[in-house]
């Protein structure tokens, strides 16, 4: 089978459904569980923060080793499947375990939130990282692999949007079947989501269920074909080989920290998203024949706009190039941000349109920035003979980590700075100026330093091309 064969569509919707999968628990952590951690699961804002910045950072490293692990994987599935079969089962189970709220002190409630986030951060890298890489290995052809970026992004954009959709309705409802005890309507109108901790955990497991589904269907209507070419001539390198050449890659370094920005920007944003709402907006009103709240709904368009970036960035990459697609977009959306700070509260129609503006421009980087780290592993290919997706797939995951995790820890502590007292009817002058900032100005710093780092990325679309043309004659003359 040709690397450069048409991809058939079955396939391109069968690797999004991976990313589906992976989106639909990713957004709840990086939306909701802040918010999970303060209000429902009892720990202070300032604890959550660092739990957060602690249990992503080291597992952020423990991302490279699995894509060492997976390069080196030999199975009949190919290298990256593997991984997707595996470990769906795991990814669900912690999901749950990790919402679930133990009956114990406040010491041991923190054990226990840092050992359960922990975990389920190490069983997402097990099976994200491997995913990630496997789109090095669907297809040789860049046009190819920026549609199946397009394609992931797509999907995962959708499975943030059931996410969405569902999460919030299914905790109401089991919160309402499961513990009567609890208000849930009332507390869907103080605070936008249930604070009943049964509905939380039978809410997530129903997510789960889905997510295991959407990956062994990834796993089944997907193939590898540029690593099984290339295995009969590959030399065997150590770890420190791999390490030490990945760490001279110099486009890989600037890759790493303009995506690192662009996370942390979408990371604080969404972060507050419910406090702002809460606190400035105090709109969270179930919209008419809906079931959600206004916060929901904020969600769920940010979701659609985001979708339509992701759906059109291969056709704008390709008339203006990745680099001057992905710098325009992250300026556009940082600048689109700062609108924020100045809309009145009360105005909900210019927030959910700026909120459907920005989202749009944010979209358009998302892909691009999976579809680069791909460039990236054809351009060491060529300088070093090695052709190590994994590991730098893997780095591009713990860009993402960081990414979440500075930006919910710098949450969390700027929440404390300000003064934030969790499930409190009413937040402090203080508190809430420190939401605007973090919805609005804050994040836009975080697009001018990607703007800016990525003005040094040297890999442009001629140049990614010729590296494309160099390597297709290599592996013509390997099967020769």
């Amino acid at each position: 089978m040709n690397v450069n064969d048409k991809i058939k569509l079955k396939e391109k919707i069968g690797y999004g459904l991976g990313d589906a999968a992976s989106s639909m628990f990713w957004k709840i952590f990086g939306m909701y569980s802040l918010f999970f951690y303060t209000d429902v699961f009892g720990i202070t804002a300032a604890a959550a923060g660092t739990m957060f910045l602690v249990a992503r950072l080291w597992d952020s490293f423990f991302d490279l080793f699995v894509g060492i692990a997976a390069d080196r994987t030999k199975t009949r599935w190919g290298k990256y499947r593997p991984y997707l079969l595996w470990f769906a089962i795991p990814f669900a189970v912690m999901g749950v375990i990790t919402f679930y709220v133990p009956d114990f002190g406040n010491t041991g409630k923190l054990i226990y939130a840092y050992i359960t986030y922990s975990l389920m951060m190490i069983v997402y890298s097990l099976i994200n990282v491997p995913y990630a890489s496997l789109l090095g290995s669907i297809s040789a052809d860049p046009q190819q692999r920026n549609e199946l970026s397009s394609y992931r992004m797509s999907f995962a954009f959708i499975g943030s949007f059931i996410t969405f959709m569902l999460l919030q309705p299914l905790i109401d409802f089991f919160s309402k079947t499961f513990d009567p005890a609890v208000d849930t309507a009332g507390k869907a109108m103080e605070s936008s989501v249930s604070t009943s901790a049964i509905g939380w955990v039978l809410g997530v497991g129903v997510i789960g269920i889905i997510c295991i589904v959407l990956f062994i269907l990834c796993f089944s209507w997907t193939r590898e074909r540029v690593e099984q070419i290339e295995n009969e001539n590959e030399e065997k390198s150590s770890v420190k080989e791999d390490l030490k050449m990945l760490f001279h890659n110099a486009p890989w370094w600037i890759l790493v920290g303009t995506g690192l920005a662009a996370l942390l920007f979408n990371a604080v944003r969404d972060s507050v998203a419910i406090y702002y709402f809460r606190d400035f907006v105090k709109v969270n009103y179930k919209m008419a024949g809906t079931g959600w709240d206004v916060t929901t709904v904020y969600f769920l368009v940010g979701q659609a706009a985001n979708l339509i970036g992701v759906m059109a960035a291969p056709k704008i990459s390709a008339m203006y190039g990745k680099k001057k697609t992905y710098m325009i977009s992250i300026l556009l959306a940082g600048i689109l941000s700062i609108g924020f700070f100045f809309v009145p509260g009360n105005n909900l129609t210019l927030i959910l349109i700026l909120q459907f503006c920005t989202s749009v421009f944010a979209g358009y980087v998302l892909p691009l920035l999976w579809s680069m780290f791909a460039d990236i592993v054809d351009h060491q290919e060529l300088q070093t003979g090695r052709r190590t997706s994994g590991l730098i797939f893997s780095s591009s995951s713990m860009s993402q980590k960081l990414g979440w995790a500075l930006g919910a820890a710098l949450s969390g502590w700027i929440l404390a700075w300000f003064h934030y007292v969790p499930d409190a009817a009413v937040q402090s002058a203080d508190t809430i100026f420190g939401e605007r900032l973090m919805i609005s100005i804050i994040p836009a710093l975080c697009c001018v330093i990607a703007f800016v780092g990525m003005l040094f990325y040297p890999l442009s679309d001629s140049k990614v091309a010729e590296i494309t043309a160099q390597l297709e004659q290599k592996r013509k003359s390997a099967e020769s």
